[in-house]
């Protein structure tokens, strides 16, 4: 059995290898809790400079597009009771060498994969690489290393096909799982689009086994296509070859009385996080969802939790500096994804 990650975790964090009953095989698990702390001022942070990497779109490129200030990026998420080793990509390059990794899921997973693009990218700039293009699926391959980073754009994981009557979003339906064997690491990521209504929502009909409605509580619809993708999970993935990780619920920052700042009208103006280690609004209720759907996956699945981590961090989104009008849902590069990705290495190598 090949667990080519086994025995590389955190220094400070205690490593244990344990037997998931279910099915027999080692996995690997933590005793501490990276998701749990509070974010403190680190002048000292900065694991790249957004006009040396070139893999950063335009709607996550806040410094490019005009945002002036640069204190946001001077924050260093502090775990309670543990540290996190600094991200080190060439430490990274060379533990996963000839591995393939795919981010799965809506323009969070893109946020995602830019991020851990430019965090590599910038540890060896002359590294030699190639992107590629095919259909829905972007590949960054660093040639010296032989490893593919990779991004499926999979907004609800299960699929959306077109039929007579419209688009039909398939609840118990996850033919996109073809392109998702095979790899050595997966982290998955759906929630963003599963509220749109009105013009932006990308299908007509919902539907589930022979059952086709025009709508229905989102949430519960949520859930039941994680289940689907759970079901995936449990028949594709061999946990001896594959390690799977999903992303967690990201939040937005539309509503300032969530935060204690009642004439917030939106992110627009936010240059300091909250220094607390709780946020005043709560978490999201599909949080709940999410953990309740992982709970009932037999074969093992790393929740990246970074739900609190992101609400505590009003001032780094986009807001007019992205693509959009306002965006407070989506990360300005760099930004709060570069600790997602320092959590997925530290708990990986």
């Amino acid at each position: 059995m090949n667990l080519w990650w086994a025995g590389s975790a955190a220094v400070l964090c205690l490593l244990q290898l344990v037997v998931t009953p279910a099915n027999g095989l080692n996995n690997t698990s933590y005793e501490c809790d990276f998701f749990r702390g509070r974010w403190v001022k680190d002048d000292s942070r900065s694991l790249y400079n957004h006009s040396t990497c070139p893999f950063i779109g335009r709607e996550f490129n806040c410094q490019r597009n005009g945002r002036k200030d640069q204190l946001y990026l001077h924050y260093r998420w502090q775990p309670q009771g543990s540290d996190l080793t600094r991200f080190n990509g060439q430490d990274f390059l060379r533990k996963l060498r000839g591995k393939s990794i795919m981010f799965v899921g809506d323009s969070l997973s893109l946020n995602q994969w830019q991020s851990l693009t430019c965090l590599l990218y910038s540890t060896v700039p002359n590294v030699r690489y190639n992107i590629t293009r095919q259909d829905y699926i972007s590949t960054l391959t660093f040639m010296d290393y032989g490893l593919k980073v990779m991004v499926d754009r999979s907004v609800f994981l299960v699929d959306v096909v077109m039929e007579d009557i419209g688009r039909v979003l398939k609840l118990d339906s996850i033919e996109g799982g073809k392109l998702w064997t095979g790899m050595d690491l997966l982290i998955f990521n759906t929630w963003h689009w599963w509220n749109r209504r009105g013009p932006t929502q990308p299908w007509d009909y919902i539907k589930e086994g022979n059952q086709t409605r025009k709508d229905m509580d989102r949430l519960v619809a949520f859930e039941k296509a994680l289940g689907t993708w759970g079901k995936w999970v449990d028949t594709n993935i061999d946990p001896s070859r594959t390690m799977v990780f999903f992303q967690g619920i990201s939040p937005s920052h539309y509503n300032g009385s969530e935060w204690n700042e009642s004439r917030a009208k939106s992110c627009l103006g936010q240059t300091q996080p909250l220094l607390s280690s709780t946020y005043p609004g709560g978490l999201p209720p599909a949080v709940a969802v999410l953990k309740r759907a992982l709970s009932t996956i037999t074969k093992p699945v790393t929740l990246l939790d970074v739900t609190l981590l992101s609400l505590l961090r009003k001032d780094v989104h986009p807001s007019i500096y992205g693509q959009f009008k306002m965006d407070c849902s989506h990360w300005c590069l760099a930004g709060v994804p570069d600790t997602w990705n320092e959590i997925l290495y530290n708990l990986i190598l």
